[in-house]
């Protein structure tokens, strides 16, 4: 259960500083993130935080979500309509995901690679706090076959529809 008071979770993988303000609403939305199964939207953040009963405006989840994002508390990935699906990150390693163009289901991808690249370019460059965006998408092989569940813009307020397999394994979730 969270400490609210000192702004720390006390929730296994959820040990997360609160960025910025310690606010009862900020809280709300880290442990509506934490609980959410994969990405999620804003929207959705949103509407499972009212529905526990914490009074917040959408703005204040998007400011906050921002905020977590920055912090390194959150995983941001862009869906095929451009709307930005926030994931609770329980460790501050960047990471990178595959997510599905049909059910949004997301499966976290080896990308040393591409942070090793990053860094060059950063050091080559004469450029300083280089970031970079990389979105991959494409269809899961439950959506190839035709099992997978709803796209995640019809699930229910909290999030994806179904729960990230372990990295790299392919195959039903």
């Amino acid at each position: 259960m969270p400490d609210h008071d000192s702004g720390v979770s006390a929730r296994p993988g959820g040990d997360a500083e609160l960025p910025g303000r310690r606010t009862h609403q900020r809280r709300s939305v880290l442990d509506a993130l934490i609980d959410s199964d994969g990405f999620v939207s804003a929207q959705s953040l949103y509407g499972a935080v009212r529905a526990a009963g914490v009074h917040l405006g959408l703005s204040t989840v998007y400011r906050t979500l921002a905020a977590f994002s920055e912090a390194g508390l959150a995983d941001v990935v862009r869906d095929t309509n451009g709307e930005r699906l926030f994931r609770f990150r329980p460790s501050g390693n960047h990471q990178h995901y595959l997510l599905c163009r049909h059910c949004g289901f997301s499966d976290p991808v080896e990308s040393s690679a591409v942070e090793a690249w990053a860094r060059t370019i950063a050091e080559t460059s004469g450029f300083a706090q280089v970031e970079h965006t990389v979105e991959l998408t494409g269809v899961c092989a439950d959506c190839v076959r035709g099992d997978a569940q709803q796209p995640p813009h019809a699930a229910p307020a909290g999030g994806a529809t179904r729960a990230a397999r372990p990295p790299g394994q392919a195959g039903s979730a």
